[in-house]
């Protein structure tokens, strides 16, 4: 515990100006980050008498070994840097909310040349326009199948579209009517961004309009005695009217508005936001975050609205924002989303009629929210401490192992040999930090000798990092929380290694597990005691009878089939297997369809697809002069001439015949591009150790 006096600033040496500031702690990792009007007051505030803060800051202040700030122009700037900041360090003691679920959104694209019509969740794209979220997403497709007679926008993927091309024949929504087919040249690509502009619009709340005018069509048909142009108009408006009929009017101005509401208590807070779009209520979404810091219902709102609107612009931002309390800095929180949307946004709290109601309504959403999580997390968080209590006991350890590591190893008779390392901690994996090997040292299959050089390797670097920082985390000391994402290699200069950001394989865990025997087992002991680490502890999870084997005991660990903590090792050594099996079988696969511009040295994926774009197809390549190959961009010739060597080595002896009719079966290989990265689950085969995929 640091004493906050032996690192507060000198009297006069903190300005009196808005800015924002970081505590960070004697790692240098950052802890926590603030803004403020005038930084002299706000600091000084945090070196008082520890009795008079409160606990949560008393607990940030004594953590904390040193504290630094960044002076800024306006209040507007240290509310924008802050967020940047809380978003890039990820400070343990800040406020983060947390999506208690990924919420689908009706998405169309607007960056591709004929725009779709999808479902999609996770972080938003540039040049898409999004509606929602939503509850459900049958919701979204219940909507998108009535609006789709009227707006017959293309639904289909990019294979089905460019299959459809191929071959001239639109896929059945085309023959229904239930896409303008811009596949098969039905029409132009600008008649089909029309009409995906107008799905947009009318999505966007401009129903009034659209339905006008084609009541207008509809009678002008009917007095033209065109009837079944006019029954088709009028089955159009119906289809749109049951649209609209989904999302209940809440206010008939037309308003658009989100609506925040909390429920909070000593330690959590859940917050519910209501989408309110042309009158009607067209998403809902709900997070929930731990209380870590001081900050009272104000301060959980400006929260809010730098996590829902800080990646946001133009017209995702609503014209007004109803809100249960206003933030302190109302005036510099009203400037940042008005800069955000392009104009006048209104922020306040309302008062009555029928938005007053609407807020009870999301006030009561919150608090069943807060309810709901707090029973799920009781459950979860009583059922996880009674198993790492159990594993404590059962192995001996001096604590419950709060980072658990587990190392499995996976291959196909001897090829492929590959390994895995998955982090659980508090009981729950953390993909973030989950790590992939190859083996490197030897060939063939040997499981002993894999886990011994995958233990050392993961060692080493935790060594390597300590040594870059000067000191480590020791596992005694390291708190969960207080883990981020991974930062990336461990830093070459000691600036870097100054950042706060987090390290790969920086921190410690208190348990190895290896999924194997006394064999594994052993083998990861002995890369242990051979980089002098002795306050780790290892055991190994048998498949055949779950039994427990730890290192130089002859007999096995045996847990209780019910016991909590046997069933959390069974989930961490499987999902260790599914996540070796996984990598091994990419790695497989992209051999098996790796073609010859696989093997020319300095070949990267980039300048492979632009010569297969150039050229069409390996043979077309093979026959080309250096001259032709150097006229790709990016291709000197140089490699051009590497190229035509690695391809004339690579060329068949002789055509293939077919014996039943005697044809010569023409050579077209590798007309589609050789296979990417997305094709074959993101493999790279030029890194040692590879990170987890991120999840969409």
């Amino acid at each position: 515990m640091a004493d906050p006096s032996s690192y507060r600033p000198r009297p006069g040496q903190i300005p009196d100006s808005p800015g924002v500031y970081k505590f960070r702690d004697e790692h240098r990792r950052v802890i926590y980050v603030g803004k403020a009007k005038s930084l002299r007051p706000r600091l000084s505030s945090y070196f008082q008498d520890l009795a008079n803060l409160h606990p949560r800051t008393r607990t940030m202040v004594t953590t904390a070994a040193s504290v630094e700030w960044t002076v800024v122009s306006t209040e507007v700037e240290a509310l924008q840097l802050e967020y940047s900041w809380i978003k890039e360090f990820d400070p343990r003691f800040n406020v983060k909310y947390r999506d208690d679920k990924s919420y689908p959104s009706l998405a169309v694209t607007m960056n591709e040349e004929f725009p779709r019509v999808q479902v999609m969740r996770g972080p938003k794209k540039k040049g898409v326009r999004y509606f929602g979220p939503y509850g459900h997403a049958w919701a979204i497709r219940e909507t998108v199948d009535l609006m789709l007679r009227v707006f017959p926008v293309r639904t289909c993927s990019a294979g089905v579209f460019k299959r459809s091309a191929q071959i001239g024949r639109p896929c059945l929504l085309g023959y229904i009517g239930k896409c303008a087919a811009p596949c098969v040249g039905r029409v132009t690509p600008e008649e089909h961004r029309e009409l995906a502009e107008d799905f947009c619009d009318f999505m966007a709340g401009r129903t009034g309009t659209y339905l006008k005018r084609i009541e207008q069509q509809m009678m002008i048909a009917a007095e033209d005695m065109e009837y079944e142009k006019a029954a088709r108009l009028r089955d159009d408006i119906e289809a749109l009217k049951r649209a609209l009929e989904k999302n209940a009017i809440v206010f008939t101005d037309a308003t658009d508005a989100d609506l925040i509401a909390l429920a909070e208590d000593e330690l959590e807070a859940a917050v519910q936001i209501f989408h309110v779009r042309g009158g009607r209520v067209r998403g809902q979404r709900g997070w929930v975050t731990d209380k870590v810091e001081n900050v009272d219902t104000a301060g959980l709102v400006e929260h809010a609205l730098q996590q829902l609107y800080g990646e946001e612009k133009g017209d995702a931002v609503p014209k007004e924002v109803l809100v249960p309390a206003l933030p302190d800095d109302t005036a510099a929180v009203n400037q940042w989303l008005t800069d955000k949307r392009g104009a006048n946004v209104s922020l306040r709290i309302p008062q009555r009629g029928d938005k007053k109601d609407l807020m009870a309504t999301v006030q009561r959403n919150a608090q069943q929210a807060l309810v709901l999580h707090k029973t799920k997390r009781a459950s979860d968080l009583t059922t996880r401490s009674r198993a790492l209590e159990e594993i404590a006991g059962a192995l001996g350890l001096d604590g419950a192992p709060l980072r658990i590591e587990c190392f499995d190893i996976s291959h196909l008779q001897g090829d492929d040999v590959v390994a895995s390392m998955v982090v659980f901690e508090d009981g729950l994996a953390r993909k973030s930090e989950y790590r992939r090997f190859e083996i490197k040292s030897f060939e063939g299959q040997d499981d002993v000798r894999s886990m011994h050089e995958v233990i050392t390797r993961r060692f080493k670097r935790y060594l390597a990092a300590k040594e870059k920082t000067g000191d480590g985390v020791s596992p005694d000391r390291a708190e969960p929380r207080d883990w981020g994402r991974v930062g990336g290699e461990v830093p070459e200069t000691e600036a870097e290694a100054d950042d706060g950001r987090p390290k790969r394989f920086a921190y410690p865990p208190q348990l190895v597990v290896v999924d194997g025997g006394q064999p594994q087992v052993a083998a990861a002991k002995r890369a242990l005691d051979e980089l002098d680490i002795d306050d780790v502890a290892v055991c190994g999870l048998a498949k055949r009878l779950e039994e427990v084997w730890l290192p130089d005991d002859d007999d096995p660990v045996v847990l209780p089939r019910s016991s909590e903590g046997l069933y959390l090792l069974q989930r961490v050594r499987d999902e260790a297997h599914r996540f070796a099996i996984t990598y091994q079988r990419s790695k497989r696969a992209k051999r098996f369809r790796a073609g010859p511009l696989d093997e020319v040295a300095g070949l990267g994926e980039t300048r492979k697809q632009a010569l297969l774009k150039h050229f069409g197809s390996v043979k077309k390549l093979r026959s080309a002069t250096i001259d032709q190959i150097c006229e790709v961009p990016g291709i000197g010739r140089k490699t051009a001439e590497t190229v035509a060597a690695a391809l004339a080595a690579a060329a068949p002896a002789a055509p293939a015949v077919n014996t039943a009719t005697g044809e010569i079966i023409e050579d077209d290989e590798d007309t589609a591009p050789a296979v990417t990265p997305s094709q074959n689950g993101g493999t790279t085969h030029d890194r040692t150790e590879h990170p987890a995929e991120p999840r969409t």
